[in-house]
């Protein structure tokens, strides 16, 4: 058996629980070699990152693109760490009382360590893991909205945030290493936690970090070329193949039959299979569709069919949204969710930076939007198009020390799309603000958009705002739930939400 609660640390101003285990404890669902040491032994921690080793702990020596865990692995031994996991042979002194086991792939082990030294936690909820290029966030959010409208205690990983309770974590990775998963379903299980809804990235598939479980249900929402570098996917097939894994490791698999790519996804999957669709005979279905378009705000209603029959509005537009409100539908039917409780939580459910709309006036409609790369920017401007504004205004910029080609495409696509276009500031980081926005121009310039450049993006707002007129649709593209503007390594303060009271507060004194 293992052994909990030996002790409480304070992180995060929350109570946590620490633990310890016995080693062999945590290897039942492993092959290894054990090559030095012995297996009866204590275990306080699991370490992947060598400046945070502690007393007792199991360090696992990852290898890296830039950094390899196993050059690290004597300091890990000087600094406390009693156990070691390896891919390949180390040097370390004979006279180290030290474990060490080898194994094949250290991040695949890690995972089932991990789950095994939290005490398997995924087993006391049920995991919902939804991946897909576009729809992760927000459908994550309705998700747990239309479930907590039920009665549900629901906790959140995602790419904004981790949510555990009251308690909202900054989140540095969409889908975090395998051990933090762990530690964070355990502080979920302990809080009350009944159900967990994560998104799942294709390098969090690829990189083995939900490993160690198995997901109640896994949703495909959407795929299109993306993350695609050396870095991240060598090409699109190795991109699709990743995010085909989630269902190999799911019980229950609901994809989106109308992408083109569903059945590529469901290649090898273990799990059973149930689709939805607008354009096609899937299982779960929204037909009817309307846009609902109202004083400062959009929204859209269709009829839900198939596996249940209701009508549904949200208060988001355009047809992505009926694929965000269908994938959160088609997961909590399994639920036995009310159709009046999933209606009510469609309604008001909102996430920050997604298609979030600031209400500052009745004649035209204000949005904020994390649409940061030209795919995203089309897909947004081409839905907001089917609600025939007066003009569509675009404003964005774009980060610094990032790819150039990323400035000339959403200027491009901007520039053709867009009524007028508010060039300003982005994150600039390293680089002059300037120099990005000559790079955006020269997208525009092979377009016959207009555009003005503005390079304070509170400035920029508040032009946007004030020149506003009846029946236009404004979009502050790009920062979405960012609530920061990085300059030259610092992060200052900057949330959009803040700036527009700011400015509606001045021009109300003025």
């Amino acid at each position: 058996m293992l052994s909990y609660k030996v002790g409480i640390l304070y992180s995060n101003r929350t109570e946590r629980m620490t633990y310890m285990a016995v080693l062999k404890d945590l290897l039942e669902e492993l092959t290894y070699e054990c090559i030095r040491g012995t297996l009866d032994r204590e275990v306080t921690d699991i370490i992947y990152d060598s400046r945070k080793v502690t007393e007792g702990c199991l360090f696992v020596c990852i290898p890296g693109a830039v950094v390899d865990g196993h050059d690290f692995a004597a300091a890990a031994v000087q600094a406390g760490a009693t156990t070691l996991l390896v891919e390949r042979e180390i040097d370390l002194p004979k006279e180290s009382d030290i474990t060490v086991l080898k194994v094949e792939n250290a991040r695949y082990a890690m995972a089932f360590i991990s789950a095994a030294f939290f005490g398997h936690p995924a087993r006391e909820m049920k995991i919902i893991g939804i991946t897909g290029t576009k729809g992760k966030t927000t459908s994550t959010y309705l998700v747990k909205s239309i479930l907590e409208q039920a009665g549900r205690k629901v906790g959140l990983i995602g790419t904004i945030e981790i949510i555990i309770g009251e308690e909202h974590i900054h989140a540095d990775h969409t889908t975090p290493e395998s051990y933090l998963i762990q530690k964070y379903f355990r502080q979920m299980a302990d809080a009350g936690c009944d159900t967990v809804v994560m998104e799942v990235s294709s390098q969090g598939l690829m990189l083995h970090r939900t490993q160690g479980f198995i997901f109640d249900f896994g949703i495909f929402t959407n795929i299109e070329p993306d993350h695609i570098s050396p870095a991240e996917h060598k090409d699109f097939a190795d991109y699709m193949h990743c995010k085909s894994l989630l269902f190999r490791q799911c019980r229950v698999g609901i994809v989106n039959k109308d992408d083109e790519h569903w059945q590529d996804i469901l290649k090898d999957h273990t799990c059973s299979v149930e689709t939805f669709g607008i354009d096609s005979q899937a299982d779960l279905r929204a037909e009817n569709i309307t846009f609902l378009k109202q004083a400062g705000a959009l929204g859209v209603g269709f009829d839900v069919s198939g596996l249940m029959n209701f009508h549904v509005e949200i208060a988001t537009p355009g047809k992505f949204s009926v694929y965000n409100a269908l994938t959160a539908i088609a997961i909590c039917r399994h639920f036995e969710v009310p159709e009046d409780k999933i209606c009510a939580a469609l309604l008001k459910a909102k996430v920050k930076g997604r298609i979030e709309m600031v209400k500052v006036s009745d004649d035209f409609t204000l949005m904020i939007d994390y649409a940061h790369n030209a795919m995203a920017l089309e897909s947004l401007l081409t839905t907001l198009r089917e609600y025939h504004p007066h003009r569509l205004v675009c404003l964005f910029g774009c980060g610094g020390n990032r790819a150039r080609s990323r400035r000339f495409e959403m200027g491009e696509v901007s520039g053709r799309m867009a009524d007028l276009t508010i060039i300003t500031s982005d994150n600039p980081r390293y680089e002059e603000p300037q120099a990005i926005i000559e790079d955006i121009k020269t997208g525009i310039s092979k377009t016959d958009g207009v555009y003005v450049e503005i390079p304070d993006r509170k400035e920029a707002i508040a032009y946007a705002i004030a020149h506003g007129e009846p029946g236009d649709i404004i979009v502050l593209a790009g920062k979405g739930h960012e609530d920061y503007q990085e300059i030259c390594g610092v992060k200052h303060p900057m949330d959009e939400r803040v700036l527009i009271r700011e400015i509606l507060e001045e021009n109300r004194k003025a």
